[in-house]
């Protein structure tokens, strides 16, 4: 394991007992294999996002990935369609919150090319629900990043994942209204101008499972070690059935067109 592995566990068991102490009923964090979902999308950020970088998480929600960008030493904006920030138990880990407005779903409130990266966790699938589309978000997401910027999409919903599959047919249970295959993700990313650099997918075990373990071992390094492993293999043995994929595109280094908005003829 890396320093930097070492680095990023550790802010994912801030993360852990920060919700613990503010009484945040998050799944995602109530074991270490769970909250290790994101370890691969913290090894994509450090690859493909430039120390420093400028990044937009887009669809903030309770802010955890918004606290593990800043505590990297990246200059991070925080956007909710909902309006108001849900970031109070991590203390606002933005530089800046902007909230937008659930009459304007796909409208984004920057200026061109303001952003390095902007990040989409767990959104992206969710924008038909609230009025938009993936095509009409994307090209504003493309609108807001600079020439060469990146935009990272996690947890992005596999079409053929078992687990939605079982949730679908299980009343009451979560389960993905949309989902996806990579040859829609390649057309999304072809409309909205944006070159794809980086696609897997990944997730074949579910992991809110081991919130049932006993403290002792939820929290263990060995478990999440053992459930990753065991993940891993799955997934590589049965990559069509994981449940997410995850995605890295760019917005090629090009001479933007000037606008002609307010131009005599």
């Amino acid at each position: 394991m890396t320093d930097v592995d070492l680095d990023d566990d550790r802010i994912l068991r801030e993360l852990m007992d920060r919700a613990e102490r503010g009484g945040m009923q998050l799944p995602q964090f109530g074991s270490f294999a769970g909250a290790r979902q994101y370890r691969r999308l913290q090894r994509m950020a450090r690859r493909h996002l430039p120390a420093g970088a400028c990044v937009l998480d887009w669809g903030t929600g309770f802010g955890h990935f918004s606290y593990f960008l800043t505590r990297a030493g990246y200059r991070v904006t925080g956007y909710a369609i909902e309006g108001v920030s849900a970031a109070a138990w991590l203390d606002e880990p933005y530089e800046r919150f902007v909230g937008g407005c659930p009459a304007e779903p796909v409208r984004l409130p920057f200026a061109d090319a303001e952003f390095d990266a902007v990040v989409s966790i767990g959104v992206l699938e969710h924008v038909r629900e609230t009025g938009g589309d993936e095509s009409a978000s994307l090209a504003e997401i493309a609108r807001v990043l600079r020439p060469g910027g990146v935009f990272l999409c996690y947890h992005f919903p596999n079409r053929t994942s078992w687990i939605d599959f079982v949730s679908s047919r299980v009343p009451g249970k979560h389960h993905h209204v949309h989902r996806y295959g990579r040859a829609d993700i390649e057309r999304l990313m072809l409309d909205a101008g944006l070159e794809l650099l980086e696609i897997a997918r990944y997730g074949f075990l579910p992991r809110n499972l081991l919130n049932r373990l006993p403290a002792g071992l939820r929290r263990a390094r060995w478990t999440a070690d053992l459930w990753d492993a065991l993940d891993a293999a799955l997934g590589a043995a049965f990559a069509p059935l994981c449940q997410n994929f995850a995605f890295v595109a760019r917005l090629p280094r090009r001479q933007r067109t000037p606008s002609t908005e307010g131009i005599p003829p």
